[in-house]
């Protein structure tokens, strides 16, 4: 009863196209999931961007509007009021006054990728920046 067993050379081998399919899948999975997580964090850092420009925003010169002489940014406490805005939401970013009459904030997010970070890539960073403008608006329209 001396039996050969079947052809054991392929006894525990993978096949090739086996190996680059699943790796391909692995690698495009990570793109989608990777992907939409460094949408999300663009999203996050022009979302954060907006909400600090408008919180500075409504910093102005109280008397200057008061008197109906318009509404000019008060550039301490403008800046003071995004910067405070962004140390909440836990963002970097910059702080400008423009002309007196406008604010600039610019925004940096960082996103770890999750699938794509076992493969070696490291942290990506999402940039966001929003610009608001003082106007006195009177019955729906700019003076």
């Amino acid at each position: 009863m001396n039996r050969e067993r079947a052809d054991d050379s392929e006894r525990g081998s993978l096949s090739p196209f086996f190996v680059v399919v699943t790796l391909a899948l692995l690698v495009m999975i990570g793109l989608v999931v990777d992907g939409g997580g460094q949408l999300r964090a663009v999203a996050r850092a022009d979302a954060v961007a907006a909400e600090a420009a408008r919180a500075g925003g409504q910093a102005i010169v109280a008397s200057q509007a008061v008197r109906g002489d318009g509404a000019v940014a008060d550039p301490v406490r403008a800046r003071q009021a995004a910067q405070a805005y962004l140390a909440q939401a836990d963002v970097s970013g910059t702080v400008t006054i423009i002309n007196g009459t406008g604010l600039r904030v610019e925004t940096s997010v960082s996103y770890q990728p999750i699938f794509l970070g076992l493969i070696g890539i490291g942290a990506v960073s999402a940039e966001g920046d929003a610009q608001v403008r003082l106007a006195e608006v009177v019955d729906g329209e700019d003076r």
